[in-house]
């Protein structure tokens, strides 16, 4: 048996979780793990489905109306009841492992976290490069055979090296790009043509401490937590949907390189955390925010 996630977003309806299961039953599939939820305030209601299906089947058992050979022939199938409905959805086989490009500047903590993580089959993922700005993360990329690309971006030619990065990211063919401390700012067509693909962490509690050099400020300003934000990545800086937080108390003895290395082990956590979500199809954006089934 096979298992398929269909996710849906949808102005709310009576009847739809039984509309869509009945269709899911009368295909010959069998509901695993169903969450749904409603955004009172928006009037949308959102589902993420577990679905186990042979999906080629020789008899159909009884109250089955169609039998479906391919999951293209489900998605199209169920074409007809998304447009009643006006969904926004997508269903995906959870056997394809999702292809993630990581991008890195020379902070590697989250990198090594991620690549031990996929090398230990610890996530769904098929890690298919490392791109960065330096040479640093070379080695490390090697040491667990995954490509390297290193695209450097120089202030005098910032436009055109942009460019350039953009191309290489395209020819890794990523599903999910992963900024692992990338300390560029993503230009706004690269943000664009991958909406809701772009994971980033943020060494800080977002919306606190937006921008460079979080944690200085953070001491500067006397707090007593710290934190990492993973969220999706948009044209405007640090302000994307947030997938997931995290959080560690300090107190006025703890110095900015301190909090550097405290705050480390939450970005890893936090990021490994978010990532995993996105490649089991837990999340779904409404507005700038989001629905985790977790």
């Amino acid at each position: 048996m096979n298992t398929y996630r269909l996710l849906i977003s949808c102005p709310d309806a009576h009847g739809l979780v039984a509309k869509v299961s009945q269709f899911i039953f009368e295909h010959n599939g069998n509901i695993k793990e169903a969450h749904h939820h409603l955004d009172d305030q928006n009037k949308r209601f959102f589902m993420r489905i577990e679905i186990e299906s042979s999906l080629i089947s020789n008899t159909l058992p009884k109250g089955h109306t169609e039998q479906i050979r391919s999951l293209d022939e489900f998605k199209q199938a169920f074409t007809q009841l998304a447009e009643q409905y006006q969904m926004d959805w997508q269903m995906n086989d959870s056997a394809r492992s999702k292809r993630v490009l990581i991008m890195s500047s020379k902070s590697s903590h989250c990198v090594a976290d991620l690549l031990h993580r996929a090398h230990e089959s610890e996530m769904e993922a098929k890690i298919v490069g490392v791109l960065s700005n330096h040479d640093k993360l070379k080695k490390i990329a090697s040491w667990y055979e995954v490509d390297f690309k290193k695209v450097a971006i120089n202030k005098a030619t910032k436009a055109a090296d942009m460019a350039k990065m953009m191309v290489a990211v395209d020819a890794f063919k990523p599903d999910v790009i992963v900024l692992a401390r990338y300390m560029q700012i993503i230009p706004k067509a690269m943000c664009d043509k991958y909406s809701g693909k772009i994971i980033n962490i943020h060494h800080s509690f977002l919306p606190s401490f937006v921008g460079a050099n979080p944690y200085q400020r953070a001491a500067q300003r006397g707090v007593k937590l710290i934190g990492a934000t993973c969220h999706y990545v948009t044209s405007e800086l640090d302000e994307g949907p947030i997938i997931e937080q995290d959080v560690l108390r300090v107190n006025h003895s703890h110095s900015v390189k301190e909090m550097q290395k405290m705050g480390q082990d939450i970005e890893k956590i936090t990021l490994a955390k978010g990532l995993q979500y996105h490649l089991e199809d837990r999340v779904l954006t409404c507005n700038n925010k989001t629905i985790v089934f977790n």
